[in-house]
């Protein structure tokens, strides 16, 4: 390949970005990048868009599809957790902070998880925590196999979770979306979500700080116990969520 089909198909890459993410998040990304190279990963820069979405009411997949999947809850001890592509110590704090998984199953292989919790969430990439209002829960790290992506198990995941969560009489499920990862908004769009506003964190070493549109705004954490709190109310929620280069 010579130099200017390579540097066509750079243009091109950067011109889908910019399309998916727009001007603003994709400088934000590439800052991100920059700050992770130059300080050998001490500094990261992270944008997150809260969003709620509906506890959906109906099946999410017409009668009869995606039955060979299987869902259901998995515990701490459960043979099961030993297949989540996460570390185990990540694993044993969600669980140690009251967080649910239901994971996925075809053949007794393990194809995805969405995690869930009914009482906020202490995040575990950056130091905040996520506290929905009464009617709600909050939804996070929702994995699907590669080789499944492209089938039914995204859709039979959440109508369990959407059944647990209205046995709990849960309404609205909150959530951060990365605005670094391109795709998963246009699949929150298509699950009704709206957004409740945004937040940037900045951390450097033992230092982060977060600037946001809702409260509490701004903080500056200078230890691991120094975090802020989100207090999360769908039914103030704004506009809907659009996919990408809407």
């Amino acid at each position: 390949m010579g130099a200017s089909e390579l540097y066509n198909g750079k243009r091109k890459q950067i011109g889908q970005t910019l399309r998916q993410m727009g001007w603003l998040d994709t400088g934000l990304y590439a800052l991100d990048r920059l700050l992770n190279k130059v300080s050998k990963g001490g500094t990261r820069l992270y944008k997150y868009y809260l969003v709620a979405q509906p506890v959906a009411k109906a099946s999410l997949l017409p009668p009869g599809r995606g039955a060979q999947i299987q869902v259901r809850p998995i515990g701490a001890q459960d043979a099961g957790a030993k297949q989540f592509p996460r570390p185990a110590a990540a694993i044993e704090a969600r669980y140690a902070q009251g967080a649910r998984c239901l994971a996925a199953f075809r053949d007794d292989r393990f194809i995805g998880y969405l995690w869930l919790s009914l009482d906020g969430y202490q995040e575990d990439e950056v130091r905040a925590r996520f506290t929905p209002a009464p009617g709600a829960a909050w939804d996070f790290d929702v994995y699907v196999a590669p080789d499944c992506r492209l089938g039914f198990a995204f859709l039979r995941l959440w109508d369990e979770a959407n059944r647990l969560l209205a046995d709990n009489d849960i309404r609205w499920s909150c959530s951060r979306i990365s605005a670094f990862n391109a795709g998963s908004r246009d699949v929150h769009a298509r699950l009704g979500t709206v957004s409740l506003g945004s937040a940037v964190f900045l951390r450097a070493g033992r230092w982060q700080a977060m600037l946001a549109t809702l409260p509490p705004y701004f903080h500056l954490s200078p230890h691991p116990a120094a975090f802020p709190e989100f207090r999360l109310d769908a039914g103030k929620s704004g506009e809907p969520v659009s996919p990408r280069g809407a």
